[in-house]
């Protein structure tokens, strides 16, 4: 039986079958986490609670923590440091780690501190930032993420509806202060006693949570948005308790008139305001704005924004508070809320093998990026501060 040689550009030995190999995931140590000190905006809390670091640290990571961090939130540096932290009084040791947590956006001075190629991660806060801002993280090649931008597997902004959940019910209890201080009346309703008129602009998340907190005071509610599908939402959610209308003008200003409180709740980005300076004329002396909404665009025309210090203006007999970061009111309590979430979302990532396999794998992460390694990845930014735009979907595949 003759054999015929048939040649092959392989050897014996290549053609071998071999075993399969699978990419195993890095468990363990990914990275260390630095959380600086704010500065910014008389700014209360922070990312990270005791607890939080605690579970961390057994889970590998190095957290660095600047002297002070929590004061704010009323954690002390020593249960930091008893939950396994080093806390450190240098601000550049702190912005020199791989992960950066933040409430407020870092100061130039503080980007100067990071090294390229760092994770950042803080609120955006996008009405209250300059082009500058950007084109400095773009030199340090960061890679950043916004708040405002965390979406989860449900395609929700989940940081953005927590946080919004505790600004809408501290709206209603700073207002409710602000409108005793003003004039003497209570926000809730007295056996044979007026209550309060409350007007809430926007029924999304804010809104929603601010309604509840004025129903559960007794006030009298309407609640306008240009979102029927949403004022359906809310009418389900408040057993149709509250009146709801469509944003008009004409009633819209026969509302204002009757307000004894108004809650803007609606994000402007590059829209002009919804309540003008000649509807905030006619209304009641002595009534309150709270235009929670504001780092993103303001509700109401003659809103500015104002600090800890000075929360309030009064313009046209009209308190007019324009805090950004209200929830820092409650500092504790939103501390709490946001160390939940980035506990969760911290050890998810690990799980899956850090924050880059995470960017191929999940399109949510990428939602969440408005930079990366550099390239500005959200396009309503690009077209505010006129950047160039890279579609992320183009920089990870």
């Amino acid at each position: 039986m003759s054999t015929t040689n048939i040649f092959t550009p392989f050897t014996e030995e290549e053609l071998m079958p071999k075993e399969e190999k699978l990419e195993v995931i890095k468990k363990g140590k990914q990275f260390s986490i630095g959380i600086p000190k704010e500065t910014c905006l008389h700014e209360r809390r922070t990312c990270i609670t005791p607890d939080a670091v605690q579970v961390l640290v057994e889970h590998g990571h190095e957290i660095i923590i600047e002297a002070g961090a929590g004061e704010g939130s009323f954690f002390t540096d020593l249960q930091y440091s008893e939950s396994g932290a080093k806390i450190t009084n240098d601000p550049k040791e702190a912005f020199s780690q791989d992960l950066i947590l933040k409430i407020n956006p870092p100061t130039e001075e503080e980007i100067d501190y990071m090294k390229p190629n760092t994770y950042l991660v803080s609120a955006l806060q996008i009405n209250l930032r300059e082009k500058d801002y950007f084109l400095k993280l773009a030199d340090k090649k960061i890679n950043a993420i916004a708040f405002e931008f965390i979406v989860d597997e449900y395609k929700q902004l989940a940081l953005v509806r927590l946080i919004g959940e505790i600004a809408g019910t501290v709206s209603i209890l700073y207002a409710s202060e602000l409108l005793a201080l003003s004039n003497g009346l209570m926000l809730g309703g007295i056996t044979g006693v007026r209550p309060s008129e409350v007007l809430i602009l926007g029924a999304g998340i804010v809104g929603e949570f601010a309604t509840k907190a004025a129903i559960g005071l007794g006030a009298s509610v309407r609640v306008f948005d240009n979102s029927l599908s949403k004022l359906r939402r809310l009418h389900s959610i408040v057993d149709s308790r509250v009146p709801t209308s469509i944003i008009d003008p004409k009633e819209l200003s026969k509302a204002l008139r009757r307000a004894d409180v108004v809650i803007g709740a609606l994000p402007r980005l590059n829209m002009q305001p919804i309540v003008t300076e000649d509807m905030i004329m006619k209304m009641k002396k002595g009534s309150v704005i709270i235009d929670i909404t504001i780092d993103n665009g303001k509700v109401i025309e003659t809103s500015e924004l104002t600090t800890m210090e000075n929360p309030y203006i009064i313009k046209h007999g009209v308190i007019h508070c324009g805090l950004p970061n209200l929830t820092s009111k409650m500092p504790r309590t939103t501390t709490k809320a946001i160390s939940n979430f980035f506990l969760s979302y911290i050890l998810n990532y690990d799980e899956e093998g850090g924050f880059e396999n995470m960017l191929t794998r999940k399109n949510e992460m990428k939602q969440s990026l408005y930079m990366y390694k550099g390239r500005h990845t959200k396009k309503v930014i690009c077209d505010r501060f006129g950047l160039t735009y890279h579609d992320i979907n183009l920089l990870i595949f």
